[in-house]
């Protein structure tokens, strides 16, 4: 579980193709400092475990971490170089402020940034939305983007043909995450809020005609 809060923008360092998956290597001296055998670091997003730590020839800590196809088809960790920055998070301890609000690091998929408006102290950046995810997000409604929680500024209106939203970015976050240099056309990973993704699954049981769930409370017992 994580807090959407960037703890420090690491480096891809190295990308192994294994079989049908990719181990990625990422300096990241902050989120490596206590980092363990099987830890999870959010990266960029999404969730992954470390299975090694070492440190790079210039000294940084840095760790290893296997990405499975189903986590490259759903997100942009494909499109990494090495070279590229990531956002990345240690998972929240439970002592903590929560900050930001509940991330898994379980990706919906990707938006593409459209176009960038500049304001005298803050960007406010629109993204595609895809009309399966449209439902989960709302205005003023939490969303995480390459594992940085935000706000919705603004959505487009269920009956639009093409659906899109915006966030709006103060300089902190232009400054500590990768969104500061993010161009138009560039993908972000997209995790929905995990209350909306339930609600949604229950409306979708609630409107078939199938049986719910025997109550257990009158299970075995005569009327």
């Amino acid at each position: 579980m994580f807090t959407g809060l960037i703890e420090e923008v690491g480096e891809v360092v190295a990308i192994e193709p294994v079989v049908d998956s990719l181990r990625l290597s990422i300096a990241g001296p902050l989120v490596t400092s206590d980092a363990e055998h099987g830890a999870s670091i959010c990266v960029s997003g999404v969730c992954l475990t470390v299975v090694d730590r070492f440190e790079t020839a210039d000294g940084r800590g840095a760790f290893a971490a296997d990405v499975m196809r189903q986590s490259l088809r759903m997100s942009a960790l494909g499109d990494l170089e090495v070279g590229s920055p990531v956002n990345l998070e240690r998972a929240v301890r439970a002592d903590t402020r929560l900050g930001g609000h509940i991330v898994q690091g379980h990706v919906d998929g990707t938006a593409e940034l459209l176009s960038i408006t500049p304001h005298p102290a803050w960007r406010t950046l629109r993204f595609s939305l895809s009309r399966e995810l449209a439902p989960l997000l709302v205005d003023k409604g939490s969303v995480t983007l390459s594992g940085v929680s935000l706000t919705v500024s603004a959505i487009a209106g269920a009956a639009e043909p093409e659906q899109w939203f915006e966030v709006s970015l103060i300089p902190e976050t232009l400054a500590a995450t990768t969104l500061g240099s993010l161009a138009p056309g560039g993908r972000v990973n997209v995790e929905t809020d995990i209350i909306a993704r339930h609600v949604a699954r229950m409306l979708a049981f609630a409107s078939t005609d199938e049986p719910g769930p025997t109550d257990p409370t009158t299970e075995g017992h005569a009327a």
